[in-house]
């Protein structure tokens, strides 16, 4: 006993003499990187962590994205053909290469090499290499389930030149898919050519798309000295805040804010999340179109109560950890399990718990996907807005008011208040005094998810100017989505006070918020700010450029950045853009009338017509569009055109104050007041508060003579300054 003590004593101070080398050591920082970004690649991982790299092997991050050959294409390419929505198919091979033969709904045919596999369950998608360093995706996809081709999107007839063709930009895999199948990818957008030079440390989603680069993590391995900092070196994600932060990036529907993804820095500086917008989600928060889970996750309970992705999904196998209603079991209590919670029978559909508290949505033609809101099944909105809920998922043959009566028969008339009752009324078009000061109260109620208060602020119009005071109160929420949100608020105020505002967010925390306040002040002069004022506007500024060139690869990125250069006067840059969005995605609207307006402040009326003839041509039964032409032809000196403009504008849209408000101008100027009259009566019976119009209609008494009509109505105007 002796002796052993002797020889631990010795390994002891062997030990703590080579820690206190300090002549050997060298901080981890000062190492200089032989990698490049510090990403090492999966294989030096699996000297320590043999484990998780085996677990890891085979899971739909693995299979991310492969080189296709013989293991890794699932397709088959034995001399297939088939024809689907009015396109033909022949898959074959030539030698090792996987080949396709197409011909398009326009006769036109192709024949292409898959280059890659992407994905793997429950379908598996393939890459074509295209020109500018494009790869785009088929259409025609692989069910790996039911072995057998099939289409997206089945049903539509999809034109070649159509932004939803797989050979166009909605299908590109450089800007819609590659971020978030590989690991550090750089995305490498050439901007004025319109080409891509993107590339990736590992083809696949591997141990650093999560954990981050390993490099120093690798040293810090090396260096067992430096052991009270390994959290520094590695992202674990221990808590839910990093967890979310090494997830979400992906699993959301998002903006980005910044060229390339880093792990590890927070969502909001990097990310804007998709609110719950009734284009993606039903008017209850309730998924529809794709969201990717995080959207969902951050209405739950579960996430409120710090449950993590991990809680319920192993983080290398991806699989649940148990199986049915035991996962839920974890944490809930055993009540929740029996018949006087779910009263189904046992062992049922009925009776899982992710049945009625996950419904879900098929994706991609066979993707099932549930909900991971969490929610309570609320028939009685159904009932009341048309929203899904989960017992007549099941209960198809029944009505919601049946769904609606058996949730009173088992669990009262009461229900707990939910977000999802917020988000209803405030996208309702007709809003009570009453129910406006209790959505006011809900944008500041703590109580409530923030995505949930962000998307209420969205949906709420801004009538009256008290109602400005919740908003204001909203920008000092924790929650960037909530600040950010109310910012946007604003955008409706003049310069001055929208600069008392904004400025105080232009050096905000967080990235995503003073992004948000340099949208509100594209238009000041940096001439009329203190130098403490132009620093923080300056870097908020450059920050939201940043952001426009990082998604000008989309064409919805060209559009904003269009606007962008509108707003700042820099109508040749403007021009351009808009040109690309355009050429990105020809049913881009929004595009050709600001580029419409573009070239006529630019002095090019005659392709400011071109433009707008176009888009007339594309949409006949946009209103804007006749308007923007009407104004167009009064510059061009062609009244009678521009009054047929108006009038079909109105007719198009009986809600057109504007055209209204110009037609009577044009009456008035033209000494018709007749129909003057009545035009602008009928544009104040739908803005009565107006005073430009106002104004117009005294105009106008006068031209008829009925001057106590017209001084009554400047007096009103002067009493109200």
């Amino acid at each position: 006993m002796k002796n052993l003590f002797w020889i631990v004593l010795i390994l002891v101070f062997v030990s703590c003499s080579n820690n206190s080398k300090k002549d050997s050591y060298v901080e981890i920082d000062q190492i200089k990187s032989i990698h490049k970004d510090g990403y090492v690649g999966d294989e030096q991982c699996i000297a320590c962590h043999k484990d998780a790299v085996e677990s890891w092997k085979g899971s739909d991050h693995d299979l991310a994205m492969q080189v296709a050959n013989e293991k890794t294409v699932l397709g088959d390419f034995n001399d297939v053909n088939i024809t689907l929505d009015g396109v033909t198919y022949f898959f074959t091979k030539n030698d090792s290469d996987f080949i396709v033969h197409i011909t398009e709904i326009d006769g036109s045919k192709n024949t292409y090499k898959i280059t890659y596999t992407f994905g793997v369950t429950p379908l598996q998608q393939y890459l074509i290499d295209f020109d500018n360093g494009k790869k785009q995706a088929l259409r025609v996809t692989w069910d790996a389930i039911d072995n057998k081709w099939y289409h997206q999107y089945s049903g539509d007839e999809v034109s070649p030149h159509d932004w939803m063709h797989w050979t166009e930009s909605s299908q590109n895999w450089n800007t819609m898919c590659a971020e978030c199948h590989s690991t550090n990818l750089q995305k490498n957008y050439i901007v004025d050519e319109d080409r891509f030079n993107t590339t990736y440390s590992s083809i696949n989603v591997s141990c650093e798309s999560c954990h981050g680069p390993a490099e120093k993590h690798i040293n810090w391995a090396k260096s067992p000295q430096d052991s009270l900092h390994i959290n520094t070196y590695i992202l674990a994600g221990k808590s839910q805040f990093e967890q979310m932060n090494m997830c979400a990036s992906c699993h959301s529907r998002r903006a980005k804010l910044t060229q390339n993804y880093e792990p590890g820095t927070h969502f909001e500086d990097q990310y804007l999340l998709q609110n719950l917008s009734q284009e993606f989600y039903h008017g209850d928060g309730q998924i529809e179109a794709e969201d990717y889970v995080y959207g969902s996750f951050l209405q739950s309970k579960m996430y409120h109560n710090n449950v993590t992705c991990t809680d319920c999904h192993d983080p290398h196998t991806l699989k649940l950890k148990k199986v049915g209603n035991n996962l839920c079991m974890q944490c809930h209590e055993p009540r929740y399990n029996e018949p006087s919670h779910h009263f189904h029978s046992q062992n049922t559909e009925g009776a899982q718990c992710i049945n009625c508290h996950m419904t879900g949505v098929t994706y991609m033609g066979v993707d099932y996907r549930r909900d991971h809101s969490f929610r309570v099944p609320r028939p009685d909105q159904s009932v009341e807005y048309g929203t899904p809920n989960a017992c007549n998922t099941c209960h198809a043959d029944k009505t919601n008011k049946w769904a609606a009566n058996k949730v009173v028969e088992w669990y009262g008339s009461k229900r707990q208040a939910h977000f999802s009752d917020a988000l209803l009324l405030s996208s309702r078009n007709h809003i009570t005094t009453d129910e406006r000061a209790a959505l006011d109260k809900f944008i500041n109620d703590l109580n409530f998810p923030a995505i949930a208060r962000a998307s209420v602020i969205d949906n709420l119009q801004i009538t009256e100017t008290n109602q400005y005071q919740a908003l204001i109160k909203g920008l000092e929420d924790a929650s960037p989505m909530v600040r950010f949100a109310a910012l946007q608020k604003f955008r409706g105020l003049s310069l001055e006070d929208r600069t008392s505002i904004a400025l105080k967010h232009t050096n905000d925390t967080t990235k995503l918020v003073r992004i948000g306040a340099a949208q509100l002040l594209l238009d000041l002069d940096f001439n009329s700010l203190k130098n403490a004022d132009i620093s923080g506007l300056t870097k908020s500024r450059t920050e939201l450029e940043e952001m426009l060139y990082s998604n000008a690869d989309f064409s919805n990125g060209r559009l904003q950045l269009g606007d962008y250069y509108f707003q700042t006067n820099n109508i040749k840059k403007a021009i351009k853009h808009y040109h690309v969005a355009i050429k990105k995605d020809s049913l881009m609207l929004p595009a050709y009338s600001n580029l419409a307006s573009c070239y006529s402040i630019d002095g090019q009326p005659s392709q400011a017509l071109n433009i707008l003839n176009v888009l007339i041509n594309k949409s006949p039964e946009l209103a804007r569009s006749y308007y923007l032409r009407a104004l167009l032809y009064f510059e061009m000196q062609q009244p009678e055109l521009a009054v047929k403009d108006l009038i079909h504008a109105i007719q198009l849209d009986p809600l057109d104050t504007r055209s209204m408000y110009n037609l009577a101008t044009y009456y008035y100027q033209s000494k018709n007041y007749i129909e003057g009259e009545k035009t602008i009566k009928k544009a104040l019976k739908l803005e009565k508060t107006n005073q430009d119009f106002k104004y117009l209609l005294a105009l106008i008494y006068q031209g008829q003579g009925k001057m106590n009509e017209a001084q009554s109505i400047i007096q009103e105007l002067n009493s109200n300054q």
